[in-house]
């Protein structure tokens, strides 16, 4: 039973055709954040520099999928996958090459299905809910082979600071760190100048421009037009209720449970926190540690005001050139010292 929901002014629709259509408005608004859009054809990247996807790639990608998991627009389920024989495996391999050579992919590989779920509070007002994208299948499997490709190109380039959706790495290293920090500091009666930074939908506001020039920066040149192609006319569709919208372009950030999406987020913050470090940081056993970062969880850290107050300015320069915007209402700075601690919430 389709829900009924309240208009952006704030009236009640009942029928199912405004209900659903209140769906795409919201949703369309929520997922192109920014007053531009980088959706537009991008350039090609280096043809030819890479080999052809083998069957073993694509094999272990089919391996990785979650069972049980709902489909995408085209409706192939993960079971379908992988029941697939060695023929029905190479004939997937073969696809994928199709768009590996041609730099293009299906149009329901491009396409996301948003299907709203409820949090909490009441039931007929949208932002009470979060939306899940549901992606094509093959083409995660596509993207997995891209990502295992991407991955070992940049890992090496990637600072030791990031944690976030990187092999062997988790929020265990990072506590383990900042707790170290934290006892060296007190040990020997030093302040520690800290600033929480949150990102405003950080995902969702990546510009794709400026991502292709990242990409270039970090050695993914050749595996370009092969990533470029699942965003090149990217759009996504509402479905509630079994009642699906229209579709609507979605011109920037990255695409929802998307393998790629992971790696090459860390990337786009990585080059963010390389051009907005400063010399002082905090000095703690020879070392200097100026950020700790967890995906889009950034703490900068210092060891006076004045260096947190310019560590801060260059990040937040860096986050305004790359088209991030903090949060200034959910970012909090916070000052350990021997004299006790002192927190201030809205520091952006």
């Amino acid at each position: 039973m389709i829900v009924a929901v309240y208009s952006a002014g704030g009236a009640l629709l009942t029928s199912t055709e405004k209900i659903v259509g209140r769906w795409k408005e919201y949703f369309e608004d929520l997922l192109n954040p920014t007053d531009t859009s980088s959706g537009e054809e991008a350039e090609s990247g280096d043809e030819g520099c890479d080999p052809p996807i083998s069957g073993g790639e694509v094999t272990e990608a089919v391996k990785q999928l979650l069972g049980g998991r709902a489909p995408g627009v085209d409706e192939v389920r993960p079971e379908f996958l992988k029941a697939l024989d060695v023929v029905g495996l190479s004939w997937l391999t073969r696809l994928c090459n199709v768009a590996w050579r041609s730099g293009a992919v299906p149009v329901d590989w491009q396409t996301g299905v948003v299907v709203p779920i409820f949090k909490k509070g009441d039931r007929r007002v949208c932002s009470n809910y979060r939306g899940i994208t549901l992606l094509s299948l093959p083409g995660k499997v596509y993207a997995r082979v891209l990502e295992r490709r991407v991955r070992p190109l940049v890992e090496p380039r990637i600072q030791e600071e990031q944690c976030g959706f990187r092999p062997g790495r988790g929020t265990l290293d990072q506590l383990f760190v900042l707790s170290r920090i934290l006892e060296g500091a007190w040990e020997f009666a030093q302040p520690v100048y800290m600033c929480f930074v949150d990102l405003e939908k950080a995902f969702d506001r990546v510009p794709r421009g400026v991502l292709w020039e990242v990409l270039r920066e970090y050695g993914v040149s050749a595996l370009l037009r092969a990533i470029q192609s699942l965003y090149n006319r990217c759009k996504s569709l509402v479905r509630i209720a079994g009642n699906k919208s229209d579709s609507f372009p979605v011109g920037d950030g990255l695409r929802q449970g998307c393998p790629l999406s992971p790696v090459l987020f860390i990337i786009f913050m990585d080059r963010i926190s390389r051009r907005s470090q400063v010399a002082e940081g905090f000095r703690f056993g020879g070392l200097r540690i100026s950020s700790l970062i967890f995906a889009d969880d950034v703490v900068l850290l210092a060891s006076s005001g004045e260096g947190l107050q310019l560590a801060l300015e260059r990040f937040a320069a860096e986050c305004n050139a790359a088209g991030m915007r903090i949060s200034t209402s959910k970012s909090e700075a916070m000052v350990l010292s021997r004299k006790g601690w002192s927190a201030h919430s809205g520091s952006g």
